[in-house]
């Protein structure tokens, strides 16, 4: 098994749910509303081997994007 896989599987069992892949400036506000939502936020670096979306806009600067994971705030 990869790596990434292991990865987001483990994410997955700690409760995360992988919302979307987005770039800024509407990451920022995106990553703000889930907050304001009562939800904890985690980001991850892109990997457009888990898209299920042309990722090709993406691949020419994979740093700007960031994946998404949601799971409700604990507190």
């Amino acid at each position: 098994m990869d790596k990434r896989a292991t990865k987001q599987q483990q994410l997955e069992t700690e409760g995360w749910e992988r919302m979307t892949t987005m770039d800024e400036p509407r990451l920022s506000e995106l990553v703000e509303e889930y907050k304001e939502l009562g939800f904890e936020v985690h980001l991850e670096p892109l990997h457009p081997d888990e898209e299920t979306d042309c990722t090709t806009c993406m691949e020419e600067e994979p740093e700007k994007y960031k994946t998404i994971y949601v799971r409700k705030n604990k507190m």
